[in-house]
């Protein structure tokens, strides 16, 4: 058994092959039953080893892929997983919580503009003392971060044609077809006009000490096992999400919480 965790299949750990499974049948398990005590805590545990066993996959198949289409993969890995939760979650609670997607999203935004690019900046500077990046790459990325932060969460605040910070659906239509338009532009950029500048620099050194270690690059059958183990890493995570909706929306009532405690909850669930 100690041999079996500690040797790797086709590349990938065991632990990365069973615990989405075990998420699953937890899943199976405690499908249809009213979560309480013991029932909520594993729950929790198999949604949160889910979310994480994903992201794992996703990162095994961007390594062999390369960057920056292993970006590519990764984002959209963490996009299933918050717009999952976010539907699930919705259908679940009805018109009370039907803001949760622009609460979510805000709260994403907020965290990783303020919370996870300063404590990179942060620790990367405790560490390396000088930190290396490129301004090329960095640069349109925050631009397109900011558009399409205003475009969606800002300007509904300002429209005047319905009832507080909402859209009609023409506004909805245009809005959507221009993020659509601004994020593929910036699709095109990062993987073919300006590919380069999303790269890693080359050769950094810093102190002395090279900045960027390399990674092994895992084989064809291991991003394959990984890109099956992804899928079903997915759908543990929206079943075990449907599974809990109810007991967050009962827990944000019994504290007398806004339903944005929501939103806030699924943004630091999905960027851990």
């Amino acid at each position: 058994m100690v041999n079996f965790f500690r040797k790797p299949l086709f590349d990938t750990p065991a632990w990365g092959l069973l615990i989405p499974l075990i998420a699953v049948g937890v899943f199976l398990i405690m499908m249809g039953n009213e979560l309480s005590g013991f029932g909520l805590t594993l729950v929790s545990i198999a949604l949160i080893s889910a979310v994480l066993m994903s992201v794992h996959h996703a990162e095994v198949i961007a390594l062999r892929v390369g960057e920056p289409f292993g970006t590519l993969i990764l984002a959209l890995a963490v996009t299933v997983i918050e717009v999952s939760l976010i539907v699930t979650l919705m259908l679940s609670g009805g018109e009370a919580i039907s803001a949760l997607a622009r609460d979510t999203v805000f709260a994403t935004v907020m965290i990783v503009c303020n919370g996870v690019i300063g404590l990179c900046l942060l620790l990367g500077a405790w560490r390396h003392r000088v930190l290396v990046f490129r301004v090329d790459g960095t640069t349109p990325t925050l631009s397109v971060l900011a558009v399409l932060s205003t475009l969606v969460l800002v300007l509904p605040t300002f429209t005047s044609s319905t009832a507080g910070a909402t859209l009609t659906n023409t506004q909805l239509i245009f809005t959507g077809v221009v993020a659509l338009l601004l994020y593929f532009v910036f699709v095109f950029v990062l993987t073919i006009r300006h590919r380069e500048y999303f790269l890693p620099p080359e050769n950094i050194v810093v102190n002395e000490v090279p900045d960027v270690e390399p990674h092994p690059r895992p084989s064809v059958l291991s991003a394959v096992v990984s890109l099956v183990f992804l899928l079903v890493s997915l759908i543990a995570v929206v079943g075990l999400a449907k599974t809990l909706a109810p007991a967050i929306e009962a827990g944000v009532n019994a504290i007398s919480a806004p339903m944005a405690v929501v939103g806030v909850m699924i943004a630091m669930l999905v960027l851990l």
